[in-house]
């Protein structure tokens, strides 16, 4: 897909927060496909800042008509609103992860995309990193995969200490949906469509109100007024086992007692065992480059990864984007999968919640509408 003429794709970049400003606006800005034709965002400040030829304060003020895409990088609690608005006008949608925060809010995003008959592509970051691609790469060498470890683990790294990303009623929640949706997204790519039968979580929140652990690669967002502390977990654990009997492991922390922000994803199958060590993400405080290997009758081997500049992920989505929005089968795809997603987060939620491991408030927002012993499906879709 193109703009009109075959032309640079218009885009209206709606959110002018830390993502839209320093992820989103200059990589649209620098990329040969792609022209900032528009902001959207209430504060008159960031879009003067912004210097597009067309600044807005609201999504019903853009003419659908005059752009080709919407990026989407509002708050959590703002991402399906403003992409069903946009959707059901016929604007197509990037929008970053998480897509929704419930499966009631991924149903409404089905219904505007088949109103609007535009497509919405859910941002992706991890499965464009290469040394993700490496591991993906060789994975079905390891035989049938019996356990498949996820954790993403920062030593400090609590995001906007005091502002919405740590605030229930705007982020949803906290670790586990922020860290979560990356590490999940990994496993569609490993296993394929997967219907987890049991899920069980435990969360926590030591650090989430302590500013010696706010994350130090990043501005704060101005605080809202009357903010508070934050009410979110900082700190997630889950185990979830699929129909097939694979177990997959899962841990997510802003902060902890480490010395550096690690990443780590383990798979292991019949015939090995491949572990991928590296950073996600742009923490300063990260492992220097990522190590992969693959261990097998007691001999462990270097996998070569190639290196990258740190967030290159989110510019090679951007470089996929025109032919995703091209392709037909796109089409529900993204929100089919995010709907699974979130299903299972709130089923991790949930039993924190039922073990009286979390305070109510944890995670509350995000809507238990799938029971503790119902199916779950993670699907290998495509998507930003």
């Amino acid at each position: 897909m193109s703009g009109p003429g075959g032309e640079r794709l218009r885009v209206a970049l709606v959110g002018l927060g830390w993502a839209g400003r320093r992820i989103w606006l200059p990589r649209l800005s620098e990329h040969e496909k792609y022209e900032v034709a528009a902001v959207v965002d209430p504060d008159p400040a960031a879009r003067a800042e912004a210097g597009a030829p067309l600044a807005l304060a609201s999504v019903e003020d853009l003419d659908p008509g005059a752009v080709d895409l919407a990026v989407v990088a509002v708050p959590n609690h703002l991402h399906s609103a403003v992409a069903a608005r946009l959707l059901a006008r016929g604007v197509p949608v990037f929008l970053e992860k998480p897509v929704c925060l419930s499966v009631a809010e991924a149903d409404r995003l089905a219904a505007a995309e088949r109103e609007g008959g535009a497509v919405l592509l859910a941002g992706s970051a991890a499965r464009y990193r290469a040394d993700v691609r490496a591991l993906l790469g060789f994975a079905d060498e390891l035989g049938p995969i019996r356990h498949v470890d996820l954790a993403w683990v920062r030593a400090h790294g609590v995001p906007g200490a005091g502002g919405w990303f740590v605030r229930r009623e705007h982020a949803g929640g906290g670790a586990l949906l922020d860290l979560g949706w990356h590490l999940l997204d990994t496993v569609g790519p490993l296993l394929g469509p997967v219907v987890f039968e049991q899920v069980v979580g435990t969360v926590s929140a030591d650090f989430v109100n302590n500013d010696s652990r706010r994350a130090r690669w990043r501005e704060t967002d101005a605080e809202p007024a009357g903010a508070g502390r934050g009410d979110v977990e900082d700190t997630a654990r889950g185990f979830l086992v699929t129909d097939g009997g694979v177990s997959v492991s899962l841990r997510t922390s802003w902060a902890s007692h480490e010395a550096r922000d690690i990443t780590a994803i383990t798979v292991e199958g019949g015939a090995g065992t491949a572990v991928l060590r590296c950073t996600f993400g742009f923490s300063t405080n990260r492992q220097k480059a990522s190590t992969l290997t693959r261990t097998w009758h007691g001999r462990t081997k270097p996998v070569p990864v190639p290196e990258e500049p740190v967030g290159v992920e989110y510019s090679r989505q951007l470089d996929e984007l025109p032919g995703l929005l091209a392709d037909p089968a796109q089409r529900g795809a993204a929100i089919a999968q995010a709907r699974e997603m979130i299903s299972a987060i709130e089923r991790l939620y949930d039993s924190a919640r039922s073990a009286g491991r979390t305070p109510d408030t944890v995670g509350a927002t995000v809507e238990a509408t799938v029971g503790a012993g119902a199916g779950a499906v993670v699907g290998a879709g495509h998507g930003g």
